[in-house]
């Protein structure tokens, strides 16, 4: 379940409400969209929900090919053998790019998509986030992730963030009693995981401790929103200029993205649903692996950003600062969100692999990271050979 994140969109004009979510509009969630309204609503959110641009650069990071044929490609999973399309069907894999070194050894679209379809991204979000704060680090908004958190957030003075640190809610360790349970309608991701701004800050200022800050893991979506407030109150900007400024065009991604606004404030959640094509998700990837390193050199990010953010925290051995950790002996990473949106990233082979897709399963279960491991460990040994 940790990988949830719920946004409150309902099938009306109402978007990221500041009211409720009541149990009777439990059904008309986007956790309870069906197959056909997930493949048609992922790729058209920018028809749903009000959108700022992130414009493209003018000369896109150019990617060459050199295809591997993966059409024989065979995983196992609990006794079974399972292809390459089995894959496709059962995860409903919109979009599937493999990179190394900016050489595309797979590029594979489904279900009506193409190179130019933009997919939302859900927690993928996340990431992007923890890196602009980074930015906003090398910029020198922000002194250090050892500030408290009321430094760029006063409205939080009088709350249980009085004594957090930036560090200990990017890995998401404050300590703050957060109930991050999707089933539960009166859960606090299900009242105030898309609330932003004001309304955020006037809802954690409710909420008590449940352990001290920094000694115990425990997932909580309103906090990376909460990361979205510092930096733009940091920076004194929105999130979509910040990003367009310092990764979107200075890297070289080849299309427009679009990051979704609440209707209320009209800033983007730090936690959720930028939406862009499979190529920049990778692209995403690249950036990050190369430690926010430009093409013409110039550093975006602090030179041991990526470093420090991908070094286990010391409550949670496969969570960094807002990227999920393979885990001891390995030295990749990932970004996940719902519905298998996933960009993972190699730094050793400097391999990316990229996804899209509208599963069944919101949340990465058994089942879904049984297959998952399997079909990524087969689609490695294969581009290797």
């Amino acid at each position: 379940m940790k990988y949830l994140l719920i946004i409150l969109i309902i099938f009306s004009t109402e978007f990221f409400s500041q009211e409720r979510l009541d149990t009777a509009d439990a059904p008309n969630t986007i956790l309870f969209w069906n197959t056909s309204q997930k493949l048609e609503g992922f790729k058209n959110y920018k028809d749903i929900l009000p959108t700022r641009l992130v414009s493209k650069s003018d000369q896109a990071y150019p990617l060459t090919y050199n295809l591997v044929d993966l059409s024989d490609l065979k995983y196992s999973f609990k006794g079974q053998e399972f292809s390459i399309q089995d894959y496709i069907e059962t995860f409903k894999v919109a979009g599937l790019i493999v990179i190394r070194d900016g050489v595309i050894l797979y590029e594979d679209y489904n279900f009506g998509n193409d190179e130019s379809s933009k997919w939302v991204s859900f927690s993928v979000t996340k990431s992007v986030t923890s890196m602009l704060l980074g930015a906003a680090i090398k910029d020198g908004f922000i002194k250090s992730v050892e500030d408290k958190v009321i430094t760029y957030l006063p409205q939080l003075t009088n709350s249980k963030y009085k004594n957090v640190s930036i560090k200990e809610v990017l890995h998401m360790s404050s300590g703050i009693d957060w109930n991050e349970d999707y089933t539960d309608p009166l859960s606090d991701v299900n009242i105030a995981g898309a609330l932003n701004s004001l309304t955020l800050y006037k809802y954690l200022n409710t909420l008590n401790t449940a352990a001290s800050p920094g000694s115990k893991f425990n997932y909580n979506t309103g906090e990376t929103n909460l990361l979205g407030g510092i930096v733009r109150a940091a920076i004194g900007n929105n999130l979509s200029s910040y990003l367009e400024q310092k990764i979107w065009k200075p890297f070289g991604m080849e299309f427009d993205a679009y990051w979704a606004i609440d209707s209320d404030y009209e800033q983007e959640l730090g936690g959720c649903c930028l939406n862009a094509t499979l190529r920049d998700y990778a692209r995403i990837g690249m950036f990050a692996m190369d430690n926010g390193q430009l093409r013409n050199g110039d550093q975006t990010l602090p030179k041991t950003w990526m470093i420090d953010s991908t070094t286990p925290s010391k409550n949670y051995r496969y969570y960094g600062y807002q990227w999920w950790l393979d885990g001891s002996g390995y030295k990749s990473y990932y970004a996940d969100g719902i519905f298998g949106q996933f960009i993972w990233i190699d730094p050793v082979s400097r391999t990316i692999v990229a996804m899209h897709s509208a599963r069944d399963n919101a949340d990465v279960d058994s089942y879904v990271g049984g297959h998952r491991l399997n079909f990524m460990v087969s689609l490695l040994e294969a581009i290797n050979k």
